[in-house]
Order: structure tokens, then sequence, then C-alpha cells
């Protein structure tokens, strides 16, 4: 089995009309109980949207300093995600579509790495 990351930027979801948003909520919870379902859901969530209310740690100056506000200016930011564990890549791609086709807009997904004290 691997793990997997399906997740979208904010800015990806696009203008659309309220009325439009109102079913993508329940449309994405019967996805994700499908998961639940089969065996294969991790964990999933939305994030917040207002990244003003993002913090960040950063150890690299040798102390780690916590400050408000996303790490970096940029124009994207992470808007919610899933994680599954499939047995093949071709589920994870099949989840992958259910899940944005809920949505309504673009998901990326990436494998996680094995962990090394995984048996």
């Amino acid at each position: 089995m691997a793990e997997y990351l399906m997740f979208f930027n904010q800015q990806w979801v696009g203008d659309h009309p309220e009325e439009w948003f109102v079913d993508r909520g329940p449309r994405a919870m019967a996805v994700v109980h499908e998961m639940e379902e089969a065996g294969v859901h991790v964990f999933s969530g939305g994030l917040v949207e207002e990244v003003e209310e993002a913090f960040s740690a950063d150890p690299t100056s040798g102390t780690t300093i916590v400050t408000d506000g996303p790490f970096a200016e940029t124009k994207e930011w992470l808007g919610g995600f899933a994680v599954v564990d499939v047995g093949t890549e071709d589920e994870a791609r099949m989840w992958a579509a259910k899940i944005a086709e809920a949505c309504g807009w673009p998901h990326e997904v990436r494998r996680f790495k094995p962990r090394p004290d995984a048996s």
C-alpha cells in the first residue's frame, strides 16, 4: 500500500457564484465517505481561507522563530487536501478524479515517500 496526497491551491477554485458552491461540500463529503467505506481514507480537510490566520515556524537561524502569517509571500496557498492509502497508482488516480469532480476544480496528486522505519 502507498499513501498519496491529493490537494488543491485555493486559487485553483476560481470565481463562481455562491449558488455554485452550495452543493460542492456535500459532493466532496460523499466522496470522503466512499473513501472511508473502501478503507482507503487516511485524512482529509479543507483549510481556513484567510491566509492571514496562518503562522510559520522557521529554525534556519539556529533559533526557531514562530511568526504570524505565511512563511513566504506567495500568490497560491493550500486550500484543502486528502490522503489515501491505496494499493496502486491507478487507484490513487481514480480517487483523485472523483474528489476533483466533486469539488469542481483541479487537484494535484503526489505520492508520499515510504517511511524508512516502516516494515
